[in-house]
């Protein structure tokens, strides 16, 4: 299996590495210089009460949303004299929300995406320093988390992660196993959908619609062929041998194992196919487990989780999602933002126990506990059923793979280039050939238009 690099955070390559020594000195210099001594080393108690404004996704969690709205923000605010104001809004609304506040320059000090925001760097604050003094106090960070929010080619980090969502392959174990398939390769995938189908007329649903789920499975079928949006130093790379061949392959998977409903899907219709008894494989994060075991559900007994597929070159998944926060260049309290992240970065464990394991530390030696917990999960069932996470941090990579998330792969993203690519080429409305040169030309275009800007 080729996997991503370890679970340590690879300096930026704009970077000298620096002693443990000169890297405090140097968190220091910049923490005293951006003013924020003060916060680092604890609340001004004196000082006039402060406000701090987050806006961030209704989590699919609600025991997140609990805690984190009525325990920790309440908590950190009474230590830091602040009140601390969160605004949860639909993940579909995030990104006008944002854009609405850019144009009047005004809103929430944090404002948290669930893919990288690269394209928003003009912005937002450099968030260099957070990145310091979370790693001074809590060691290094994963490197998906900087090849997520930091740009080689300007030296910013345009935001911060403090956790990612994994996304595993999720398939009704019963009907695999009558077929006598093991859902592990993509080869497999196609040979036991097709089974399946034949026999149940159950479908393989793994969408090519303009939504998020559909982007992420999407690339992780690019990746598994080898194929990228863009080589590893940040030059567009979508025309290629091993995209037409990932291409031809999702279309014959198309036409042996779905449904034509996968080119209209929303970002819960996988979820919806797979808990009715409608679906015999998707990729997803465990929000469709969860549901069943929090809804009662007892086909969620029958759904089974497996690391990403393996294909011709590579067994990898390209994140579900990635919690990357920005703090707008026009926020009130920038101090206050960049302390809050430090903090709630601290408190990693709880948002992991708290999310029912949907988000994954980034500073992954914050929850030390995390391979036990997830190996002996009471409303899991089997108990062990997650343990497929042990190595997650090695099998996920980031949007934009083996790159930088850069501004050019979020515009691709934002477009729903890729699934349009997808869906063209496997519903026989272009050929894979005529979907490739379209696409991978509009690719080209991108990168020229954020390169002219000096952005790439």
């Amino acid at each position: 299996m080729q996997t991503k690099g370890g679970t340590q955070m690879k300096q930026p390559e704009t970077q000298k590495p620096l002693s443990r020594r000169n890297f405090i000195r140097t968190a220091g210099a910049i923490a005293l210089s951006s003013g924020l001594g003060a916060q680092f080393s604890g609340p001004a108690r004196a000082a006039p009460r402060k406000t701090l404004k987050i806006l961030q996704w209704n989590h699919f969690v609600p025991a997140f949303d609990e805690w984190f709205n009525k325990v920790f923000i309440k908590q950190w605010g009474e230590k830091n004299n602040t009140e601390v104001l969160v605004t949860n809004i639909a993940m579909t609304s995030i990104e006008s929300r944002a854009a609405t506040e850019i144009t009047k320059k005004q809103g929430h000090d944090l404002c948290m995406f669930l893919s990288p925001p690269a394209s928003y760097e003009d912005y937002v604050v450099d968030t260099r320093d957070v990145y310091a003094e979370c790693e001074r106090k809590y060691g290094k960070p994963l490197e998906i988390a900087i090849r997520s929010t930091y740009n080689p080619v300007t030296k910013k980090f345009f935001g911060f992660s403090d956790s990612y969502v994994p996304d595993p392959v999720n398939y009704r174990k019963d009907l695999w196993d009558d077929v006598g398939v093991v859902p592990a390769s993509w080869d497999a995938i196609r040979e036991g959908g097709r089974k399946i189908k034949q026999k149940y007329g159950i479908p393989v649903g793994i969408g090519m619609s303009n939504e998020l789920d559909s982007s992420m499975a999407l690339r992780s079928i690019l990746a598994a062929f080898g194929a990228s949006e863009q080589s590893v130093d940040g030059r567009p790379s979508l025309k290629s041998p091993q995209t037409l061949d990932a291409l031809k392959y999702a279309k014959t998977l198309y036409q042996e194992t779905m449904t034509d409903e996968i080119f209209s899907w929303d970002a819960s219709s996988n979820n919806r196919q797979m808990l009715a008894g409608k679906g015999s494989l998707t990729l997803n994060a465990i929000s469709i487990t969860r549901t069943g075991e929090s809804e009662k559900i007892q086909l969620a007994e029958k759904i089974a989780l497996g690391i990403p597929a393996r294909g011709p070159v590579a067994q990898l998944g390209v994140m579900h999602l990635m919690n990357a926060y920005v703090i707008w260049k026009f926020a009130q309290n920038i101090d206050g933002a960049k302390q809050f992240l430090v903090d709630l970065t601290g408190e990693s464990r709880n948002a992991f126990v708290s999310s029912g394991f949907y988000n994954f530390p980034t500073y992954p030696q914050l929850v030390p506990d995390l391979n036990n917990l997830i190996r002996n999960d009471p409303r899991g069932s089997p108990a062990d059923k997650y343990k497929i996470f042990t190595d997650a941090a090695k099998w996920t990579i980031n949007v934009g793979y083996p790159g930088y998330s850069n501004a050019a792969i979020d515009e691709i993203w934002k477009s729903w280039l890729i699934p349009r690519m997808f869906a063209d080429a496997a519903s026989g409305r272009l050929t894979p050939e005529s979907a490739l040169d379209l696409y991978s030309g509009q690719s080209n275009k991108i990168f020229e238009k954020w390169r002219a800007q000096k952005k790439v």
